[in-house]
C-alpha cells in the first residue's frame, strides 16, 4: 500500500499545514524541497516519503488551497435564501477583496495560471475544476429555468469573468476602491 492510498498520518497533516503556510507566503513557482523542509522542521526525504514526490506534495498543497476555496463557497451557499445572483457575486467579491485573503488568492492565481501552461502533472485540472466549482455555485442563485438556459449559463459565466478579472487587477494594483466600483457596476449591468 502506498502512502497516498492510506489516510494521512498526523505528521503528514501537520507537515501539509506547515507547507501550506509556507507556500502562502513564498508561492509554488520556485518551490524547492530543501528550503521548504528546513522552514517547516522536516527533511526533503520525509516529505518525499509522505507525499511520494514533489508533484505529490504540490498536488496536496493545491488540494488544500481548493478546500479553503470550497469552504468559502459552501458558506455562501448556506445563506442563499432570497439572494440574487448579483447579491451572491457581491458577497463573493467582498470576500475576494478582503486583504486577509490576499496570500491565498495569490497562490490560487499562481496555480490557475500554471495549470493553463502546464496542464499535466500536479497542476493538472486546477483551473478547469475551479471554473466548474464557481459556475456550479453561481447557478444556485438563478431560477431553475434560467439556470438551464443558454442565457443563464452566459450570465453566470459573465459574472465569473467579472469577478476573476477584477481579482487579477486587484492583486496587481491593490486598488480595492476602483476594482470594487467596477465589479458593482458590472453586476448591476448583468442583473
Amino acid at each position: 500500500m502506498t502512502q497516498s492510498s492510506r489516510s494521512p498520518s498526523a505528521r503528514q497533516t501537520e507537515l501539509l499545514e506547515a507547507a501550506y503556510a509556507y507556500v502562502l507566503t513564498h508561492g509554488l513557482t520556485d518551490l524547492s524541497l530543501r528550503p521548504l523542509a528546513a522552514a517547516i522542521g522536516s527533511s526533503p526525504r520525509v516529505l518525499l516519503y509522505l507525499f511520494g514526490s514533489k508533484d505529490g506534495l504540490v498536488g496536496a498543497l493545491l488540494a488544500r488551497a481548493r478546500a479553503e476555496e470550497l469552504a468559502m463557497l459552501d458558506a455562501l451557499r448556506a445563506d442563499k435564501a432570497g439572494v440574487s445572483l448579483a447579491e451572491a457575486a457581491t458577497r463573493v467579491w467582498h470576500w475576494l477583496a478582503d486583504p486577509a485573503h490576499r496570500d491565498l488568492l495569490r497562490l490560487w492565481t499562481e496555480a490557475y495560471a500554471r495549470s493553463l501552461v502546464e496542464p499535466s502533472g500536479a497542476w493538472g485540472e486546477f483551473a478547469g475544476q475551479t471554473v466548474t466549482d464557481w459556475l456550479t455555485v453561481l447557478a444556485d442563485y438563478q431560477a431553475p429555468a434560467r439556470r438551464r438556459s443558454r442565457a443563464g449559463i452566459a450570465q453566470r459565466s459573465a459574472v465569473l469573468a467579472v469577478l476573476r478579472g477584477a481579482l487579477l487587477d486587484l492583486l496587481a494594483t491593490g486598488d480595492v476602491e476602483r476594482t470594487t466600483a467596477a465589479v458593482h457596476g458590472q453586476l448591476v449591468a448583468l442583473g
